[in-house]
């Protein structure tokens, strides 16, 4: 794998037959596929110094290894997705399971048996989740608004419990709303889980860990002669995208340009900024062999931060008597500041301003965009992979 600093002097766009913007999983995917099935010599840029994106892990000064930009935790039921990132990684068999902190007692989430009867006491937790159980049958998701449209007391009870204390007050951290701005129709998913099941992707075939990090998977993805991996590099810099033309150092770029950043900073927010939600991230190193029982415990109902994650309860790693936890604050994203643009906010007009940036590149045929940024979208990992799996057949059938 070739990685550099800087683009250097010599830099000759038209020496690659593919520019990606961006190296963490859409731009690596498509990368390593159109080095592969069309012999295409491609160049990475990326903005930050290191790969993987927000994906990127490394050992802290404990010898623990972290995610720099939140807990990434493997889980798809997408063979084709599973079939291609499990080229470049062995997986542990990591189950990934969250408890909520509600008023000092850890309760498994989404809500279950288990749940109910901490909630509610021994007694009446069984009662109620037998209930659950006559009404809708056994290891099934159900939302509070089916519970709600029962019109039975205790469900109802059930339903209010759920959204008051594992939905409501995390959701107004998370998002900055008040539950006025909070919208029903989104409450009314929240779900209830029907059974013992206490994982928190119990319908995922598969999940885990990769076996020596998520940096280490992306090494091996980019690992192809063909490949070029250029940090420290603002690709803004050097591209501009005009109507019908993409533009590398002032001249026009015939190769391809696949683009994962954020559009409206291409064009420099001059329609407006798309907003998004932040995370402030506080990483602590305990001499403790442990901190807590579960890789993620939210807290629902108290403190500023809305999580807390313990590295070493999902990746298996062995540290005695050091471990390293990070807590979560959620803010408002500020453009320019060097924060890390984590949740696009889907509201209709934040979309509508989306739509006016996209019609923008949409004349250039050979710009394309892809990715959670790019796309102005929500996307767990393997939704990314998919999206440029995606891509890169269209761009692989163009060739072949």
């Amino acid at each position: 794998m070739n990685i550099q600093s800087g683009l250097g002097a010599g830099f000759n766009a038209e020496s690659y037959d593919a520019l990606v913007v961006g190296c963490g999983y859409a731009g690596s995917v498509c990368a390593r596929r159109l080095a592969e099935a069309c012999g295409m010599k491609v160049a990475i840029l990326e903005r930050r110094d290191h790969i993987a994106g927000n994906a990127y892990d490394y050992e802290d000064e404990a010898g623990i290894l972290i995610h720099k930009y939140g807990p990434h935790i493997y889980h798809t039921t997408n063979e084709r997705v599973n079939q291609f990132l499990s080229r470049f990684t062995e997986w542990t068999d990591y189950q990934h399971k969250v408890l909520a902190n509600i008023h000092g007692t850890l309760m498994p989430v989404p809500f279950n048996h288990t749940s109910l009867k901490l909630a509610f006491g021994e007694e009446k937790g069984e009662r109620l989740y037998q209930k659950l159980v006559a009404t809708f049958g056994e290891n099934k998701k159900v939302p509070i608004m089916e519970l709600r449209e029962k019109n039975d007391p205790e469900l109802v009870e059930v339903a209010d419990y759920v959204f008051e204390n594992v939905f409501l007050h995390y959701t107004m951290k998370q998002w900055g709303q008040t539950p006025d701005q909070i919208d029903p129709s989104i409450t009314g998913r929240v779900p209830v889980f029907v059974g013992d099941d206490d994982r928190y992707f119990p319908g995922a075939p598969f999940q885990g860990m990769p076996g020596e990090g998520y940096t280490k998977l992306f090494e091996h993805m980019l690992d192809h002669d063909l490949i070029n991996v250029f940090v420290d590099v603002d690709a803004r810099d050097i591209l501009k995208v005009t109507s019908g033309a993409v533009l590398v150092n002032g001249k026009p770029y015939s190769g391809e340009v696949i683009y994962t950043g954020p559009l409206d900073e291409l064009f420099g927010l001059d329609l407006g900024a798309l907003p998004y939600r932040t995370l402030d991230m506080v990483f602590e190193t305990l001499d403790v062999d442990k901190f807590q029982p579960v890789g993620t415990v939210n807290y629902t109902t108290s403190e500023d931060f809305t999580r807390i994650t313990e590295f070493k309860n999902m990746t298996g790693q062995v540290v005695p008597g050091k471990t390293t936890i990070m807590k979560e604050y959620s803010k408002a994203y500020t453009p320019g500041s060097g924060e890390t643009p984590y949740y696009a906010i889907l509201e209709d007009e934040n979309t509508e301003l989306y739509k006016k940036y996209r019609e923008r590149v949409s004349g250039a045929l050979n710009f394309h965009c892809v990715g959670r940024l790019a796309e102005y979208r929500y996307y767990d990992m393997d939704g990314v992979v998919a999206s440029a799996l995606d891509l890169s057949d269209e761009l692989i059938a163009q060739r072949n």
